[in-house]
């Protein structure tokens, strides 16, 4: 567990390094004749929003068409209108159709070589067409698919893919999917006789820190006529890029078929991943024949074991562990479902900070950035397929492929992604509407066996929710699972390891209100392996969950009303613009123990008008002494502390002392007559007073300060800069109730791909130049284009002076 602060400057020392090694992956090892094997292929694409069914033949004319890279969400691009069709669920954001086009050549050197396109991702729906023909269709919008374009090139010239992406029939999903190619797409070019697209599977059978087994199992294609006598060579380099081990096979392969060959390599010493030591490990992987490369790819791989008992609980490396967990949704706020490789490791990094070693990929495969980064960074991973089977929640979701397409999508989820160290387990649903039918038995049964051929040692879980019925009554339905997912029901895990002693239990969703409870039980039980609360970070989407209300104000859930202009779930510990809320500290300091000592307010209510919580809220409380018209008054004050007492000084004078241990949560409320100036909490050990916070009143707004996460960008087109704005008064501390319209003008190699403020009501759009600070702050997100030089990004606001900030772009 370390701050954020701490890890960039980890992070910093570390860039180079991590560039080399992006770019090495970026291609993962090469074909014959130095060919890179897997190519970036996200530049230079042309997009139409709308349908153009002529665009699938090559001498269609698309000069009129937007130039764009990959990736893209155009719904993002758009208003949020309570008219369009995807509804409070998706945020009240455009869908439609969209057409993607792309001309490259096709070089004479790819005419002995096997050709594909790999899309990591489409939502949804997309068609896809070479040179005026078409490859396939695939509905599901989060799982990865490839089409073999050998046959259908034109070699020494011009060819086009056409994608036709159908996102128009709605309501398709409970939360914000974005529209759109919105992950990477590359070319992968290979020797007929090569390893298989996912063909690796790397697992670690005996681990300790003197010896560990690695078993390599490589399946070979010969796409050839005649039988092919190859050797197939592995080699694992270790961090420093050492060899750790390596092995041999001699095989043959008949004419246009594949085999699956193993290999056992010993590797003495090892450096063992953890959450906080994650250390990788590559495997290169060549299929030779006559001492001539044919294939050469890479692999990342961890050495860790895992094991689950209701007696130990979760143990990794033979150390039990608790999750402290955290559901997310794929979007990345502002810049929506584009996943940029920088936005999905920034996801992982605030999630780190917040204190989660452990995030739930809520209801669907996540990005392979997002998991390369919960591998590197360290952060475990239960990985989950869907959020319905047979039976829908809205009237086009998967339930309409379920039947066609399970097989499919579930082998691109556990194929693609059984290698990641990070990925401790499973998840094959999420609250199935039939889970109260014997069919539900029948269809967990089916997924649990199709996972367990291509990967048998994690364990499988869905989460369950009970909706008033009698719980025991799902007792066969979790009896089929490794682990029984519980959502918001732990606390009848007591009564139910009494009546089913063997069970093993992991908290699959909870209410942020409940932490310190779930906590408790999670500690104090074993076979309760840990908590994943709903959310980790706020989302697009599912309008209104989490969120807080004045009486007067649209009441009751966000299932009850629409929410509009709510276009987003407040229920996540981090705000959308990455902001921990008092409730991140809160849970933090429960699980871990880097942070002792946090003070928040709770917000007084405007009288005669009340607060009212719904069932995902915490009380509005912020990192705020600033309160005018409320002097006087009464306002309460929240201490989260790992000390035996706490403190509370106003402007010097103590207000009083409490305890803050266990007994009491670890909290304290002070109930304060407002007046401004300094409020000081300290923790006391020992009648010693330890440490302190300090919350100060803020003067009028004065001032902008921007503070870049990363002042060094790549010329890439792709890189990402996160620039907090906060508006502060002259002696730099932040206004929180300043509220400025912001104004951002760009000059330089970067443009603008997003602009937030965490506030779910504000209807401003997310690609803009211009947003209003909330409590006191904003986001604006720079993306780099493909030149080098100085990114000048300037904000302005009304009776502020304008502030610059520089971002360099290098190659």
């Amino acid at each position: 567990m370390y701050s954020l602060n701490s890890y960039k400057e980890n992070y910093f020392a570390k860039q180079i390094v991590w560039v080399i090694i992006l770019f090495i992956s970026s291609i993962s090892g090469y074909s014959q004749n130095g060919v890179a094997r897997k190519q970036l292929f996200d530049y230079n694409w042309k997009f139409f929003l709308g349908d153009a069914s002529e665009a699938i033949t090559n001498d269609f004319n698309d000069d009129s068409w937007r130039k764009l890279d990959l990736p893209h969400d155009w719904s993002i691009e758009g208003k949020v209108n309570p008219k369009n069709p995807i509804k409070g669920a998706g945020g009240y954001f455009p869908a439609g159709i969209g057409w993607y086009r792309k001309t490259f050549q096709a070089p004479d050197a790819w005419k002995t070589e096997k050709i594909a396109i790999y899309f990591e991702g489409v939502y949804m729906n997309s068609e896809v067409f070479i040179n005026g023909k078409s490859l396939g269709i695939h509905p599901y919008g989060y799982t990865s698919f490839s089409y073999d374009l050998t046959s259908y090139l034109n070699f020494g010239k011009e060819n086009i893919i056409a994608v036709r992406v159908d996102n128009s029939q709605q309501v398709n999903s409970r939360w914000y999917s974005g529209s759109g190619i919105y992950r990477h797409v590359w070319m992968m070019v290979t020797n007929p006789v090569h390893v298989a697209h996912w063909g690796a599977a790397i697992s670690t059978p005996v681990v300790s820190t003197k010896k560990a087994t690695v078993l390599v199992k490589v399946m070979v294609k010969n796409e050839t006529s005649s039988i092919q006598s190859i050797l197939v060579k592995t080699i694992l380099w270790n961090k420093s890029s050492k060899n750790a081990g390596k092995g041999q096979v001699q095989i043959e392969i008949p004419a246009n078929s594949e085999k699956e060959i193993s290999q056992t390599i010993n590797i003495s010493n090892p450096l063992l991943w953890t959450p906080e030591t994650p250390n990788l490990y590559q495997a290169q992987i060549q299929v030779l024949k006559d001492k001539k490369v044919l294939d050469d790819t890479k692999t990342d791989f961890g050495i860790r074991s895992i094991k689950f008992t209701a007696e130990n609980g979760f143990q990794l490396n033979g150390k039990t562990v608790k999750i402290n967990g955290g559901c997310v949704h794929h979007e990345n706020g502002c810049i929506g479902s584009a996943a940029f490789d920088r936005a999905e490791e920034r996801k992982v990094e605030l999630l780190k900070a917040g204190g989660f070693n452990a995030v739930r990929t809520s209801h669907n495969p996540p990005s392979e950035a997002f998991l390369d980064a919960c591998d590197r960074l360290g952060l475990l991973v239960m990985d989950e397929s869907f959020d319905c089977w047979k039976v829908g929640k809205n009237n086009n979701d998967y339930s309409k492929y379920f039947n066609l397409w399970w097989q499919r999508d579930l082998d691109a989820m556990v194929l693609r992604d059984r290698n990641h160290p990070s990925i401790f387990m499973w998840s094959i649903g999420n609250e199935i509407p039939e889970r109260g039918d014997h069919s539900a038995i029948e269809t967990s049964k089916m997924l649990l066996n199709a996972i367990k051929k291509m990967d048998n040692i994690r364990p499988i879980t869905s989460a369950i929710v009970n909706n008033g019925k009698d719980w025991s009554k799902f007792d066969t339905l979790m009896a089929v699972h490794d682990v029984a997912g519980y959502n918001y029901n732990l606390w009848s895990a007591p009564d139910d390891h009494k009546r089913v002693p063997s069970r093993i239990i992991v908290h699959t969703e909870s209410y942020p209100k409940n932490a310190f409870n779930n906590w408790k039980l999670v500690q104090e039980n074993n076979y309760v392996i840990g908590d994943f609360v709903w959310t980790a970070i706020d989302y697009l989407g599912e309008a209104g969950l989490g969120r807080t209300y004045y009486s007067g104000e649209t009441p009751g859930e966000n299932w009850d009303n629409d929410m509009f202009p709510i276009h987003a779930a407040y229920c996540g510990d981090i705000d959308l613009i990455g902001w921990r809320k008092p409730i991140s500290h809160y849970r933090s300091m429960l699980y871990n123990n880097n942070e002792k000592l946090y003070m928040a307010v709770r917000e007084p209510e405007p009288e005669p008008l009340e607060i009212k919580t719904t069932w995902w809220s915490v009380w509005p409380t912020w990192e705020s002494w600033t309160w005018p018209g409320f002097e006087g008054r009464n306002i309460d004050v929240e201490v989260y502390s790992k000390y035996p007492k706490v403190r509370l000084y106003l402007n010097n004078k103590l207000v009083g002392e409490q305890a803050t241990t266990r007994d009491q949560q670890f909290k304290a409320i002070f109930s304060v007559p407002y007046s401004s100036g300094q409020l000081k909490a300290v923790g006391v050990e020992n009648d010693k007073e330890m440490e302190s916070t300090i919350l100060q009143t803020s003067g009028d707004a004065a001032k902008i300060k921007l503070t870049a996460d990363r002042k060094e960008i790549l010329a890439n087109g792709q890189d990402l800069s996160y620039i907090t704005v906060e508006i502060t008064d002259k002696d730099g501390i932040i206004q929180p109730n300043a509220a400025n319209r912001l104004n951002f003008k760009i000059d330089g190699p970067g443009v603008i791909a997003g602009v937030d403020n965490a506030n779910i009501k504000d209807c401003d759009q997310y690609v803009g130049d211009s947003r209003k600070a909330w409590k006191g702050r904003a986001l604006v997100v720079i993306k780099s284009t493909h030149d080098v030089g100085d990114i000048k990004l300037m904000v302005a606001s009304p009776g502020l002076a304008e502030t610059v900030i520089i971002i360099k772009t290098i190659k």
